[in-house]
């Protein structure tokens, strides 16, 4: 009911649907206060029931007249509980048409209707339509017998008017409540897949944010942890080294790397920032592969590029292949500082390309865990292809990544 928390929780989850209001007064009066609705049609029952029971009723024996007036009672109260059990009220019901041969009465027309009504609308169509035929056939198969020890001149007539009696009234409340309750089950069905609909909403909005905090992430990381590592080797490349020159040369190229780090920051949180209109609002572009290496080399550190192969580079290969040798090389600076040689290889073939990046100076085993590698991973893993990371020999370390040139499929992706 909607007078109960779960009631008010629903109406409120509703709300959030941003549904149209019920057309009607007082149909939202009654469809929100459900309890004072089946109080007045319990009453309003009861003294229908009453009128009607007092015309044959009040002339029959005592103790009969009594059991009606209980089944009356006993019908009419089980209307407010209609909603849970609707059953009840019309086994009532049927009991208490089924005293018409006894005393002809028409106190049980009223609970019929209601009850068979509430059998539709609360129940079922199934259910409704067999304990209506079961209900008639069973109060007509009782007139019949009673009609016939009673009053056997009159069996067949009686017999037929109680038939026609009960299934009129059995028939009316089947049809309004067939009607009201396909309606209401139907709207019932809406409002569920809204419902659904919503919850899906949130759930792919929760999913494209944190898809969003993990590209962000990969970003930050590329940018930060290359950019400091790279100045970092020039600061102190310039601090150890006695020529000027060499030293102004190196703190120049760490000024560079610098400018260069903030304004691939600015970029990146361009495109989460509103209030700022001249923010680039587009992610970062690709990273050239030559620059990241040159500013390697300016660092001291023994790098060589190869490339081989001529095809043309998707954006989305472009961009993984400059991270990927980016964060490869920032890898090799920071856990192999006393490299000889750190090969580069970029192979280009006809239907992918293949980065290589080695070392000879890893010490120790990487630390496992690390944000770098697990991002590149995932570029990889979007560009449909395939990054490991390990040992390569003694003292030797390999970083190999294979990206197909095209486009992955998205159950390749997922």
């Amino acid at each position: 009911m909607a007078d109960s928390p779960a009631g008010e929780a629903r109406v409120r989850q509703d709300a959030d649907l941003a549904l149209p209001r019920p057309p009607g007064v007082i149909r939202r009066f009654w469809a929100r206060h459900p309890v004072f609705s089946d109080v007045l049609i319990a009453l309003l029952c009861l003294m229908l029931s009453l009128a009607g029971i007092s015309a044959g009723a009040v002339h029959a024996p005592w103790a009969l007249s009594f059991a009606i007036v209980i089944l009356v009672l006993a019908g009419c109260t089980s209307l407010l509980f209609r909603r849970r059990v609707p059953l009840l009220a019309f086994a009532l019901a049927v009991a208490l048409q089924m005293t018409v041969p006894f005393a002809p009465h028409g106190g049980a027309v009223a609970l019929l209707i209601v009850s068979t009504y509430s059998l539709a609308v609360y129940g079922s169509n199934r259910l409704c339509v067999i304990a209506g035929v079961a209900g008639t056939l069973l109060v007509t198969a009782v007139s019949g017998g009673v009609a016939g020890v009673l009053h056997p001149d009159d069996a067949l007539p009686q017999t037929m008017n109680t038939f026609f009696n009960t299934g009129l009234s059995v028939v009316l409340g089947a049809l309004v409540g067939v009607n009201v309750g396909n309606r209401k089950r139907y709207l019932h069905a809406v409002i569920d897949r809204s419902r659904q609909l919503a919850i899906e909403r949130d759930q792919q909005a929760e999913l494209a944010a944190a898809a969003e905090r993990e590209r962000i992430a990969r970003e930050m990381h590329d940018i930060v942890s290359h950019s400091l590592t790279v100045i970092v080797a020039l600061a102190e490349g310039a601090g150890a080294t006695p020529d000027a020159e060499r030293a102004r040369t190196a703190m120049a190229a760490t000024a560079a790397t610098a400018r260069s780090a903030l304004t691939d920051m600015r970029a990146m949180l361009g495109v989460l920032r509103s209030d700022d209109p001249e923010a680039p609002l587009a992610p970062l572009g690709s990273v050239s592969p030559a620059d990241v290496v040159t500013a390697a080399q300016q660092a001291g550190f023994p790098v060589t590029l190869t490339t081989t192969g001529t095809a043309g580079l998707p954006p989305t290969i472009a961009s993984a292949i400059g991270r990927i040798v980016q964060e490869g090389l920032t890898n090799a600076m920071r856990h192999a500082p006393r490299a000889r040689s750190i090969p580069v290889r970029i192979d280009t073939h006809d239907d992918h390309v293949q980065i290589t990046v080695t070392n000879d100076g890893a010490t120790a085993p990487a630390r496992a865990g690390g944000f770098g590698i697990r991002g590149l991973q995932e570029r990889a893993r979007l560009a449909g292809g395939t990054l490991e990371s390990g040992p390569d020999g003694p003292g030797r370390w390999m970083l190999r990544a294979d990206l197909p040139l095209a486009p992955p499929r998205q159950e390749d992706i997922a």
